[in-house]
């Protein structure tokens, strides 16, 4: 069975499996873990780290090389999912490929529900409701995506708002689909929310906010072992 760092076990008497709260900052090179198993783990990624590595040299750190350095025997490709550079939140990593393929299976065929906090530029006039525009690459623009019509896959979006406060939104989205960049564009695009999330260096205005607004705050899905039903969340830290 593979296993962490001493500071990032569960307290002795805490069986593998359970939730571990949410753990002070990890130090230099580490990650929080917010739930193991003793074949998957969930992280609480920081904003800035990258999910996965990059293809230039510099952008080597990432989750993957964290997590696999934190289980040095793990094996497989490890990556079940990712989050964009800038938001933070959950995120789940297998420790052998059989536990990456059953978790990512669940992902793909929309079997997992997450749900995520934001907070928007603009006071929404609705309390709830969705926002379905499709989405595609905008090749001479990358990394950004566009709303396209005609080439766009179809991405859909549930919107909640917490609360209101001046001329600011805290939403809780759940995500229908999974596009790159989804709940950016659906909060961004005058045809979606039309009220961009703060901090959003893409879709927005960087300087409204230190850092992105996007924090992915619960995760539900099944045990690939025992097929039990699995919630982990995480508190936004904005």
């Amino acid at each position: 069975m593979q296993t962490a760092p001493d500071q990032n076990k569960p307290p002795r008497n805490a069986p593998h499996g359970v939730p571990l709260g949410h753990p002070p900052s990890p130090q230099p090179g580490n990650l929080p873990i917010v739930y193991q198993s003793p074949r998957f783990v969930v992280i609480d990624k920081p904003s800035g780290l990258l999910s996965v590595p990059g293809r230039s040299p510099d952008k080597a750190d990432c989750v993957r090389a964290r997590v696999q350095a934190m289980y040095p025997d793990a094996t497989g490709p490890m990556t079940v999912h990712r989050l964009d550079l800038e938001t933070s939140g959950l995120i789940v990593l297998a420790l052998d490929p059989e536990a990456q393929r059953a978790l990512s299976i669940q992902f793909e065929k929309r079997r997992v529900n997450k749900r995520y906090r934001a907070i928007l530029g603009a006071n929404l006039p609705n309390d709830e409701g969705a926002v379905r525009l499709p989405i595609a690459r905008d090749w001479p623009n990358r990394p950004r995506q566009k709303v396209c019509f005609e080439t766009g896959r179809p991405a859909e979006t549930r919107y909640r708002v917490l609360t209101r406060f001046g001329d600011r939104t805290r939403v809780e989205f759940t995500p229908v689909t999974g596009r790159s960049h989804q709940l950016r564009i659906h909060a961004a695009h005058e045809m979606g929310l039309n009220a961009p999330i703060l901090g959003d260096a893409l879709y927005g205005n960087p300087a409204a906010a230190p850092r992105l607004l996007l924090h992915a705050t619960h995760l539900r899905l099944r045990d690939p072992d025992t097929n039990n039903p699995v919630e982990i969340e995480s508190e936004a830290p904005f």
